[in-house]
């Protein structure tokens, strides 16, 4: 796995709320249309909002506000479909918890989530949307 965090998601408790903070008090641009999320580019990658339980479904853990979720999932992005599978086995390898495996996504990419070993969450997506450059670094396609 290479050293990068390509996506960076808060789980927030009201997302019109969060995008009026981001958007209209920060001046943020949002690169979607869609209303369920909100990404945003920021050099080096993705910041995005979604809503917490949303977040929590989508990883296959409870929205209980402590513990193993904490409202925020970092994410690594792959090249292709395959390589989420890979990058998965490598974090399990590496003493990395399984939290769900690779599998097509609603959204028509195809994602799997683990847990290192402090707990913290990553998800491990192929976004057909988006394009991983070879340093590394997401683009919103479009």
């Amino acid at each position: 796995m290479e050293q990068r965090v390509s996506l960076i998601t808060l789980g927030v408790a009201d997302l019109a709320r969060a995008r009026r903070f981001y958007e209209e008090g920060l001046g943020w641009r949002r690169g979607n249309t869609d209303d369920s999320v909100a990404f945003y580019e920021i050099p080096g990658g993705i910041f995005a909002l979604w809503s917490r339980s949303a977040l929590a479904e989508d990883a296959g853990v409870a929205d209980v506000g402590s513990g193993l979720f904490g409202g925020v999932a970092l994410a690594y992005n792959t090249r292709s479909k395959a390589e989420v599978d890979a990058v998965l086995a490598e974090a399990a390898r590496a003493g990395a918890r399984i939290l769900k495996p690779g599998q097509d996504a609603f959204w028509g990419g195809y994602t799997g989530y683990f847990a290192d070993p402090d707990g913290h969450i990553w998800e491990v997506a192929w976004n057909p949307g988006w394009t991983v450059e070879p340093d590394g670094r997401v683009r919103l396609s479009g």
